[in-house]
């Protein structure tokens, strides 16, 4: 488990019910300020890498025992730059997306941006002396961040220590592996689909502001458990597929009146949310049966009356 003989970071003080960009947040941003807090973080919100981008300045931080506020950054509602008043910051850092032209422009702060996008270097306006962009597209961001903080705290002075203990590491490095696997646009890993799937019952969680606990929580994900709920959520939805098919007579269809050759179709009104599985089933069945193994799933969705 994590040493707890660290300081924790920077406390934002607000309700866990707020959410990033409320009063309180900005709130704690001034409180920041006031007390001169060196460190402020910003994370893509809610991406996955930049969740573990999150935990793993945190950990860096509150190893070194260095203030730090870190905060999560969504495009929908995101901080403007009057909002941020970096300049009353030493660094900031960026994790996992590239900032709007101005904020790099405004302000002699330290800006330090991870990035794996390949359309981040566009997006950006020119760069100052004090602003470190660091864009690859062959490494997800949760990984170059993880390198650099743990790259970082090796070469600090004092008493050897790591971002990650050793019970942790080849857990969390496992996830990263399919995080990156999915950033990419890869989908090479055995059982990616279903990790992913997996992934999704975390989406919620990773708000630092609403949920405190969120660091802990990341720390204990393991790929396999992912896996295991994805492959459990796949079972069942197949099983539910089946017994739909099994209701719902299938029927043959000509395909351009018959030049094309016939396969299966059918309805499953009221099951939308199986007609990937239900396609699947319904092919091999077609191609069975000595049909095109092609199909047509007829779904229709009744309007509620106002």
């Amino acid at each position: 488990m994590i040493s707890r003989r660290y300081l924790p970071s920077y406390k934002l003080r607000f309700s866990a019910a707020r959410s990033f960009r409320s009063d309180a947040a900005l709130e704690a941003i001034s409180n920041a300020l006031e007390e001169k807090v060196p460190n402020l973080v910003l994370y893509n919100y809610p991406s996955f890498s930049g969740a573990f981008s999150a935990l793993f300045a945190h950990l860096y931080h509150s190893r070194l025992r260095t203030p730090s506020l870190i905060l999560p950054f969504s495009s929908v509602v995101p901080f403007s730059v009057k909002d941020l008043s970096l300049e009353g910051f030493e660094r900031c850092y960026l994790l996992d997306f590239v900032p709007p032209k101005d904020y790099a422009a405004t302000t002699d702060c330290e800006i330090i941006c991870f990035d794996h996008r390949k359309s981040a270097a566009s997006k950006l306006g020119s760069v100052k002396k004090r602003f470190k962009v660091n864009v690859d597209v062959d490494k997800s961001s949760s990984k170059a961040v993880y390198e650099y903080f743990s790259s970082k705290l090796a070469s600090s002075e004092g008493e050897s220590i790591s971002l990650l203990d050793d019970e942790d590491r080849t857990r969390v490095e496992s996830v990263l592996d399919y995080i990156e696997d999915i950033d990419l646009r890869r989908w090479r890993l055995p059982d990616i689909k279903a990790f992913s799937f997996g992934l999704k019952e975390w989406r919620s969680k990773v708000n630092c502001i609403t949920n405190p606990h969120m660091y802990e929580q990341l720390l204990r994900i393991s790929s396999e458990d992912l896996i295991a709920n994805g492959s459990s959520y796949f079972s069942s939805r197949l099983i539910d597929a089946k017994r739909v098919l099994k209701q719902n007579k299938a029927f043959k269809i000509r395909l351009g009146r018959g030049f094309y050759g016939e396969c299966l179709g059918m309805r499953a009104d009221g099951n939308h949310e199986l007609s990937d599985e239900l396609g699947k089933l319904l092919s091999l069945q077609s191609a069975a049966a000595g049909l095109r193994p092609m199909v047509e799933v007829a779904l229709v969705v009744q309007a509620r009356s106002s």
